[in-house]
């Protein structure tokens, strides 16, 4: 990175943390260019290991956020080829040094210097792993009721169709009585 585009960075977070930073309550971190991380968040800080946390400045974002995204599609690389903010929705990933999955809304915009080259990303992840939790139980149980709904009307069938059937021997019985009385008072 140039001095130029560094210090194009630096104002670029100095103005952000003054300005809308605190406001953020989902975490948040900003990469340069090779997608090292510049700053981060409170937020950021405390959804890593104690170990991971201490001196994420200058480490690569995907060796401390380990997002199924990060080979194939990047945020920042997307950011910086599209020119534009990116979105990305139920995102699986986990800290560095966890085994816990996680899952993530992303979205990132790019960072310009005064040319208007990319010279970083702000990052921001929005922690869904309990509401997709939920999400997961709710679908879970619509499916057992859809699955035991089937089942009372098998059943229902079944009886009905046996009802109809005793139903049907019942009849030829009140025949056969009939026929037999009719034949006895003959």
């Amino acid at each position: 990175m140039t001095p130029a585009a560094a210090e194009a960075l630096a104002r670029f977070v100095a103005q952000f943390k003054q300005t809308v930073g605190d406001a953020f309550i989902d975490s948040w971190f900003i990469v340069d260019g090779e997608r090292n991380i510049v700053d981060f968040n409170r937020a950021f800080f405390s959804l890593l290991p104690r170990q991971v946390a201490r001196g994420l400045k200058g480490k690569k974002c995907y060796e401390v956020l380990e997002l199924d995204i990060c080979k194939e599609r990047c945020i920042a690389e997307q950011c910086w080829r599209d020119k534009h903010h990116v979105r990305l929705d139920e995102i699986t990933g986990r800290p560095a040094q966890t085994e816990t999955p996680m899952r993530f809304v992303l979205s990132g915009i790019p960072i310009y210097d005064d040319a208007g080259n990319a010279i970083g990303a702000l990052e921001v992840q929005r922690n869904v792993t309990d509401e997709a939790v939920v999400q997961t139980k709710y679908q879970d149980m619509l499916d057992n009721e859809a699955r035991e709904r089937e089942r009372l009307a098998a059943q229902i069938r079944a009886r009905t169709k046996e009802l109809l059937e005793t139903n049907q021997a019942l009849l030829r019985v009140q025949k056969e009585l009939i026929a037999h009385k009719k034949g006895i008072a003959v």
